[in-house]
């Protein structure tokens, strides 16, 4: 009697298995910026609980009990929440995740509630408004780090965690000191982040592969303009116009160098004027959707 043909189960999708559906062998795909129903993209979702695995296993191998982060690209990737560059250098959006639950998202007023309109994957008893120090701005004895640290420190003995070391990737130092004035053994999660990010799923290397394409279409630009009399400063005024046109959600910066001034590299740009001849150095450095360049 013939045997009765069972098809082999499918691997599951985890953090360190990539998606079957996508054909490795294939290059890589440079989408443009809207999704279609013609052709399998950028998966968001997909990307969001890829990037949440990765952490979640890095957390379980550090000996951590919870992550706290202050880094803007770290909140980033376990959150899926953005407000832009104005949070960049504040420190005052954080992010807390235990071992045993969801990230925990503390944000500027208007954004907290923002984000539990249109970021149901965070809790919505979870996406919270804090502020404490905004780099010196408000001092201690303001009381907000020492609110701040006891709602987080409520948060880690809830979820089972409380007992365990606290790793912190940045931090005001204030709110390092009120953290350990309630007992909390803080450590360094830097490491434990970047374990996380270290490995792309193909959800990023397609969001990499589209901010290399933008900026190849800005260094065309740049070989078209570059002439004698145009200043370095044009250059990035240029470049600067085009991606944010072409979709960048941060220009960080474009280092514009020529003549004399390439050796040493100094990265950074002047109103020199280029003339004839000269030798001239672009580096640009810019963000889509949270994936950076810098070629």
């Amino acid at each position: 009697m013939a045997r009765k043909h069972v098809s082999p189960r499918p691997k599951p999708i985890t953090p360190e298995t990539p998606d079957p559906r996508h054909r490795w062998d294939r290059p890589l795909q440079a989408p443009g910026h809207m999704q279609v129903d013609f052709e399998e993209r950028v998966d968001f979702r997909r990307l969001h609980a890829y990037r949440l695995g990765r952490v979640r296993q890095a957390l379980a191998r550090s000996g951590l009990g919870a992550l706290l982060l202050f880094d803007q690209h770290s909140i980033r990737y376990v959150s899926s929440t953005v407000i832009g560059e104005w949070a960049r250098d504040k420190l005052t959006r954080w992010c807390l995740l235990t071992g045993n639950g969801e990230p925990w998202v503390w944000d500027f007023g208007s954004a907290a509630r923002h984000h539990r309109l249109y970021a149901p994957w965070i809790p919505e008893k979870q996406s919270l408004a804090g502020m404490v120090g905004l780099r010196g701005a408000v001092a201690p004895k303001a009381g907000l780090f020492k609110q701040a640290a006891q709602e987080i420190k409520d948060i880690l003995k809830a979820e089972g965690v409380g007992e365990m070391p606290l790793g912190i990737d940045v931090v005001e130092p204030p709110f390092l000191f009120a953290l350990q004035e309630l007992g909390i053994q803080v450590r360094d999660g830097q490491q434990a982040m970047l374990e996380a990010r270290m490995i792309k799923s193909q959800d990023e290397l397609t969001l990499l592969n589209m901010a290399a394409a933008m900026v190849d279409g800005v260094y065309h630009e740049i070989y078209e303009a570059l002439k004698p009399g145009v200043r370095e400063n044009e250059i990035v005024a240029l470049a600067t116009k085009r991606l944010y046109g072409l979709g960048a959600d941060c220009v960080e910066a474009i280092n514009s160098i020529s003549g004399e001034r390439c050796s040493p590299h100094p990265h950074n740009f002047t109103d020199r004027v280029i003339r004839p001849g000269d030798q001239a150095f672009f580096d640009i450095i810019m963000s889509f959707i949270g994936y950076r360049t810098c070629y």
